[in-house]
């Protein structure tokens, strides 16, 4: 897969995909070492991923002990975004203000209304997770050709 240098390379049609897609399939490590995956929506700013979920939920748990996730995104002609990244909560009062704001904003199906789940940002079970890539690959049709774009992250 051709590697590029620069996020910008990839951009258009990792956008394309994943603002299509929407929901991604998120996989993190529990105590024990096993994976777990579940169904997550995130937004994405540029390279920078946000997830709306509970600091209190069972993924923030394996997220404790090891703050990378695998995601995957995939449709049915097999176009198809695979990341991994770093995930941190950034619960303070403006990041989560700034997050609901975004998922407001946002066009469908992209934005949704975090207000059917959560009564306020301010609330304690709404929470803003940070998604930082280490890698990107961005695929098209069933071969494994397509792009890649990596950054170091510690």
């Amino acid at each position: 897969m051709p590697e590029h240098q620069n996020f910008a390379d990839i951009e258009t049609e990792f956008r394309a995909i994943v603002d299509r897609i929407v929901w991604c399939t998120v996989a993190t490590v529990d105590r024990s070492g096993r994976p777990r995956a579940r169904i997550l929506h995130p937004v994405w700013q540029g390279s920078t991923g946000w997830i709306a979920t509970s600091p209190q939920s069972l993924k923030a748990k394996h997220l404790a002990g090891n703050p990378w996730v695998s995601l995957t995104y995939w449709d049915q002609q097999h176009e198809r975004v695979e990341l991994e990244c770093k995930a941190e909560w950034d619960n303070s009062p403006a990041s989560k203000t700034a997050l609901w704001e975004l998922f407001k904003s946002a066009p469908e199906p992209v934005g949704y209304d975090p207000g059917m789940i959560w009564p306020s940002a301010d609330d304690p079970s709404f929470g803003a997770l940070k998604l930082t890539p280490a890698r990107i690959a961005v695929m098209r049709g069933i071969t494994s050709e397509g792009d890649v774009w990596r950054q170091a992250i510690e």
